[in-house]
C-alpha cells in the first residue's frame, strides 16, 4: 500500500499527460512557453482571483509575495509555528522576524484570537497556513489585518481547491500562494507553485520579481529572483486540471468516510461547517504514536507525521521565540499522525486501514 500513489494517478491520465508533454517537446519553448499563460488563465478562473502568477515552487511563491509588499530587515510577519519550514524560512531570508502564534487544538490552524496581541509597530503582514487542506478563519484574520493596515498572505500549499464561505482558497485575502509539489492536491512532476491576487499593481510587481526584476528585457527595475515555472510542469498540470474536480470529490468522500468510521475511536481534525477540505492529508491525533506507527507498518500500512517539530523549536529558529510561546503546537506535534490519502485510494485499502486501527489492541494504546 502506498501513502500517496502517484503512479495510479498517472496511469489514469497517461495519454493526456504524454500528449501535453509532447507538445512542449515539439515547440521547444521550455521556459515561458504558451502552456504557462494557459495554465495561469485556467487557475485564475478556477479560484476567481483576477491574476495568477506561476512560479518555480510554493516556497518561491511565498518569497516573491513578501518581496512584492516590500518586506525588509527589521519587519515582523505573524505566522504559525505548526507548518512546513518554508512558511517561516522566507521571512527570515528577507531579514524580517517571524512572530509565531499558537494553533487551534482541533484544526491545527492558526488561532486567530491570539493574533492581535502579537501585533507591533513593526508588523507588516500575516501568513495563515491552510493546514491539512482546510482554510484558517480567514474572515477574522482579514478583519484584524484591515484594522491594523496589514497584508494577509494565505499559505494555501495544502488547500488548493478548498472552499471557505463560498470562495476558493487562494482567493480569500490580498495574496494567496500554493504549491504544486507532486504530493499536493494538485501536483506536478517536479516543483512548481503559484501566486494569486486581484490587485493589478501587486500582480505586475510579482511578475517582474519572478524574472529577475525585469520590467523589460535587460531592464531591471527591481531586485528579483529566477522564479519561473517551467513549461513542461505547466503542461502536466493542464492535463491534471481536467479531472481535478473529480479528485477533490474523491478526496472528500474518502475523508468523510475516515471521519465517520474513526471518530468514535480517535480524535480527528475538526472540519468547520462553513468550509470544505481537500484533505491534503488525513490526520488523526494519537497517543503512543511511535508504537502505533510500528504496528501499522507491520501490517503494510504507511503513515507520516506533519509536523513532528514546530518551527519555533527548530535549531535555526529558536532565537525568534521563547520555547513555551506555542504550547498547543508542541503538544499536538507529538500526537498528529497522517494516514494514506489520495483520490485513487481503493475502498479495500481504506477498509484495511480502518479495520486495523479500530482493532481493540490498537485502541488500547490510546
Amino acid at each position: 500500500m502506498e501513502f500517496i500513489d502517484l503512479k495510479a494517478q498517472y496511469n489514469q491520465l497517461k495519454v493526456k499527460i504524454n500528449q501535453r508533454i509532447q507538445r512542449v517537446l515539439d515547440h521547444g519553448q521550455y521556459i515561458m512557453g504558451p502552456e504557462v499563460r494557459e495554465l495561469e488563465d485556467k487557475l485564475s478562473d478556477f479560484t476567481g482571483a483576477k491574476h495568477c502568477i506561476s512560479v518555480s515552487s510554493g516556497t518561491e511563491a511565498l518569497l516573491i509575495s513578501l518581496m512584492s509588499i516590500g518586506i525588509k530587515p527589521g519587519d515582523e510577519v505573524i505566522t504559525t509555528s505548526f507548518s512546513f519550514i518554508a512558511t517561516a524560512e522566507v521571512i527570515v531570508l528577507l531579514g524580517a522576524k517571524p512572530v509565531f502564534v499558537d494553533i487551534q487544538s482541533d484544526t491545527c490552524n492558526i488561532n486567530a484570537s491570539l493574533i492581535e496581541s502579537k501585533i507591533t509597530e513593526k508588523t507588516k503582514a500575516i501568513i495563515p497556513v491552510s493546514l491539512y487542506g482546510q482554510s484558517s478563519d480567514m474572515d477574522e484574520i482579514n478583519d484584524i489585518a484591515l484594522r491594523h493596515g496589514l497584508v494577509v498572505i494565505e499559505d494555501a500549499a495544502q488547500s488548493f481547491g478548498a472552499i471557505y464561505k463560498g470562495k476558493k482558497s487562494c482567493n480569500l485575502s490580498s495574496i494567496g500562494c500554493t504549491s504544486f509539489f507532486p504530493s499536493k492536491p494538485l501536483g506536478c512532476y517536479g516543483d512548481g507553485g503559484a501566486i494569486f491576487t486581484s490587485d493589478d499593481f501587486l500582480a505586475e510587481t510579482m511578475r517582474e520579481i519572478r524574472v529577475h526584476g525585469q520590467s523589460g528585457r535587460y531592464n531591471h527595475t527591481k531586485v528579483g529572483v529566477g522564479g519561473r515555472m517551467d513549461t513542461i510542469q505547466c503542461a502536466i498540470l493542464l492535463a491534471k486540471l481536467e479531472q481535478f474536480d473529480w479528485e477533490i470529490e474523491q478526496r472528500q468522500k474518502i475523508g468523510s468516510r475516515y471521519n465517520k468510521l474513526l471518530s468514535d475511536r480517535f480524535e480527528v481534525i475538526k472540519q468547520r461547517a462553513d468550509r470544505t477540505s481537500v484533505f491534503a492529508q488525513f490526520t488523526i491525533f494519537v497517543n503512543n504514536r511511535e508504537t502505533i506507527q510500528k504496528k501499522l507498518k507491520a501490517q503494510g500500512i504507511p503513515t507520516a507525521v506533519h509536523y513532528p517539530v514546530p518551527i519555533h523549536m527548530q535549531p535555526a529558529y529558536q532565537s525568534f521565540c521563547c520555547p513555551d510561546c506555542c504550547p498547543e503546537s508542541i503538544k499536538l506535534a507529538d500526537r498528529v499522525m497522517s494516514l494514506p490519502m489520495y483520490p485513487n485510494l481503493s475502498a479495500k485499502d481504506q477498509n484495511d486501514i480502518i479495520n486495523v486501527l479500530c482493532d481493540d489492541a490498537f485502541c488500547e494504546l490510546q
